[in-house]
């Protein structure tokens, strides 16, 4: 298995918390999206990370149809720890809140901070680099308080985000909240129940590769790999 991938892409980093959770490690390769590689573009003509391909399988792509893939070829082998549960209902709140944080978090807080902070010191003036934009940080770091007090919300109600087992939806906000962290953006001090949360799955072995990364010149916030914070 291959999963084209960026390290701080927060889509990539819910599939390898998933794939790590059902005890898969893939061979990672290294995608930087926005030079349009051909030979990436030939597996997700899309253009976005993640990519999974196996031998003699089409590749699969999207976080979301990852998610899906991997719980239809892998999920029953996890009896009782299966992240998408079988009860429908169960399973839409599951869905409900993992597109939450892909689709909301992702367009109002974790793409902005990643895109301005994070890609663009890779890319050229052609690709869309240049300086941050102030605008924009201010924006997302601004949102960031209000997902913070969402899942500080649902983790004061439930065990977990979704309910009485972690799923699916916790690792989605885990891997946006672990790109935002590691850029010293979360204001832990305003919500302790998403600190709480947060502190206990990334304490989980799941998550010590995604904390291990490190980008040259930029190191992590104080909080990153502090599971005790």
């Amino acid at each position: 298995m291959y999963l084209y991938h960026h390290p701080f892409c927060p889509h990539s980093r819910f599939i390898r918390l998933l794939l790590a959770e059902y005890g898969l490690e893939p061979e990672l390769v290294e995608e930087r999206v926005w030079e349009r590689r051909p030979e990436f573009l030939a597996l997700n003509p899309a253009g976005e990370t993640p990519v999974i391909v196996e031998e003699q399988t089409p590749s699969v792509p999207g976080a979301s149809i990852i998610a899906e893939y991997l719980d239809e070829t892998r999920g029953l082998a996890l009896a009782p720890h299966r992240l998408l549960p079988e009860n429908p209902g169960e399973r839409v709140e599951v869905r409900r809140l993992t597109s939450w944080f892909h689709d909301k978090m992702f367009v109002e807080v974790t793409e902005p901070l990643v895109r301005e902070r994070i890609y663009k010191r890779y890319m050229n003036r052609a690709q869309g680099g240049g300086a941050p934009d102030a605008t924009a940080l201010r924006m997302a770091r601004n949102n960031m308080r209000y997902h913070l007090k969402y899942i500080g919300w649902l983790a004061r109600a439930r065990k977990w985000l979704a309910g009485e087992r972690m799923s699916q939806a916790d690792l989605a906000a885990a891997a946006h909240i672990s790109v935002v962290d590691y850029l010293g953006d979360v204001p832990w001090d305003e919500d302790e129940y998403a600190r709480d949360w947060y502190a206990r799955i990334k304490s989980r072995p799941s998550f010590r590769a995604l904390l291990a990364e490190n980008i040259p010149g930029m190191p992590p916030s104080r909080t990153y790999a502090d599971l005790d914070f």
